[in-house]
């Protein structure tokens, strides 16, 4: 039987049709399930946890989407920490708590530490990031505030990441954006005993 997760139906995988199914799956049993899980993919009955269950809703969008995610996490040449500086980045600009409660956690595996991760959550400097992480911060910063790079900015970052890891970049912002976007609508509910992180 399907419940409510936050505004939504919070799908049963038992009750999915072929293209839900589908979709279901590709999370569930896709690159996100294999190793150690820094968060719940699943909840009760195997229903999907935070911006995936949303992604059943009209399977032909949510699929892509979900690889294009996919792709971003396991397919690209950032490196873990860059990544997770960039999420962690989107969940504060957008006040996610979700997102930073899932990649608070994957940036702990990564390398942040509590120094770090509470500069990056509070917007201080975070002294301990080399200069390709604080460029990494900064792109991200103006990407989520004016929506472009000014031509200092962008040349900084092609010096210190290069091309194509600004171009993954810019994807992953959007990406996350997007995610952050669809939480809040939906008013998606962190796991049960998690506290928000922003007020």
């Amino acid at each position: 039987m399907t419940g409510r997760h936050g505004r939504l139906p919070w799908y049963d995988p038992a009750d999915l049709d072929d293209a839900r199914r589908a979709v279901h799956d590709e999370i569930a049993g896709g690159p996100r399930a294999a190793g150690p899980q820094a968060f719940r993919l699943t909840g009760p009955g195997g229903r999907l946890e935070g911006p995936f269950n949303a992604m059943l809703i009209a399977p032909g969008v949510g699929g892509p989407l979900q690889r294009l995610g996919a792709a971003i996490r396991y397919a690209t040449g950032l490196p873990d920490r860059w990544r997770e500086i960039a999420i962690l980045e989107v969940a504060v600009a957008r006040r996610s708590d979700f997102e930073w409660y899932a990649h608070e956690r994957v940036g702990r595996a990564a390398g942040l530490t509590d120094d770090e991760l509470a500069a990056l959550r509070t917007g201080h400097d975070a002294p301990d990031l080399d200069d390709a992480e604080r460029t990494v911060r900064q792109v991200c910063r103006a990407l989520l505030t004016e929506r472009d790079l000014d031509d200092v900015l962008y040349e900084r970052a092609i010096t210190d990441l290069g091309l194509e890891r600004l171009y993954e970049l810019v994807v992953l912002v959007g990406y996350y954006d997007t995610l952050a976007l669809s939480l809040r609508v939906f008013r998606t509910p962190l796991p049960d005993g998690e506290p928000p992180v922003f007020d």
